[in-house]
């Protein structure tokens, strides 16, 4: 069990920052500052894992767009083992126009949001993330896989994101199968219907052995063996744009799981590339090596 894999559709964001205001209907407005980069979600988190050195796999649809190109540059350059499912002649990835203003921002994107998930993509997952350690789960369609590869020894950590119908009716099989689950407090509070994230991380504990609430910039809750606990951010990393974040958080939360840290480091280690994700605009322009993640767990959490 030597990698960490996971399926998810690939998302491309072209990022106008610095926008002085949102254009009218037929007004052009300009720019000095641009980027084109790979957006968030799962497979942000898995090149994120690849840049701390940890073989990573992914299941994503591809084409032979620029875009596409640019996502499998993307994939390569961190070490990430991209598993192409698409055979069509259309841009499968999600591309993103972001309009960045000094305190607001505006989206205009295309796709379709979620991969296929036919027998064909489901077959091919499998035997793609067969021997994983770890598995990313998402709340797209691929319930059988991790059920399966559950049964043959990978743990499965979930990260769902946001949904307005969040509750253990609508995702409960996904939270049953998982082994770790990763929302933040609003997603907490929403799946719980607790008031406090407190109350929520303790009603979580009768679902997962190991408890984690992301309590924003604050840090993280959670709850072992040893009871609740409370793990602070790292103050240090200036604040400038939070795309991205809880993608990193997980890479680091999964980097500790993988090397079968303890859960409170584990947490720790989510906190640091959490942090210094939000240090600069995009998903994954600010990132710690392996080296300065462990020297920044030793700075701040001994």
């Amino acid at each position: 069990m030597s990698f960490v894999a996971g399926a998810a559709a690939a998302n491309v964001d072209l990022l106008y920052e610095n926008m002085p205001k949102i254009p009218d209907v037929g007004e052009e407005v300009y720019t000095d500052r641009f980027s084109l980069q790979l957006g968030g979600g799962l497979p942000a988190t898995l090149i994120n894992l690849g840049r701390l050195g940890v073989p990573a796999r992914i299941a994503t649809e591809l084409g032979g767009d620029l875009f596409s190109g640019f996502a499998r540059d993307a994939f390569a350059a961190a070490g990430v083992s991209p598993l192409n499912l698409y055979a069509g002649d259309r841009i499968p990835v999600n591309i993103t126009s972001a309009i960045l203003l000094e305190s607001d921002r505006s989206f205009v994107s295309y796709g379709k949001g979620e991969m296929d998930t036919d027998a064909r993509a489901q077959e091919a997952f499998y035997r793609m993330a067969t021997g994983a350690k770890l598995c990313l789960m998402t709340a797209g369609g691929f319930l059988d896989v991790y059920r399966t590869l559950k049964k043959e020894g990978t743990t499965l950590v979930l990260d769902m994101g946001w949904d307005d119908a969040l509750s253990y009716e609508t995702c409960g099989e996904l939270l049953d199968l998982a082994d770790y689950y990763t929302p933040n407090r609003k997603e907490a509070l929403k799946l719980t219907g607790c008031s406090t994230p407190e109350a929520a991380a303790q009603a979580l504990t009768a679902h997962f052995r190991r408890v984690i609430v992301k309590v924003d910039k604050d840090g993280c809750l959670g709850v072992d063996e040893d009871g609740a606990f409370f793990c602070e951010s790292v103050a240090d990393f200036r604040h400038v744009d939070s795309t991205g974040a809880g993608d990193a958080f997980l890479a680091g939360f999964c980097y500790g799981l993988y090397h079968d840290f303890p859960f409170r480091d584990c947490i720790r280690f989510g906190n640091i590339t959490g942090g210094k994700a939000v240090t600069a605009v995009g998903a994954l322009t600010a990132f710690v090596t392996e080296p300065e993640l462990l020297a920044l767990k030793a700075k701040y959490y001994g």
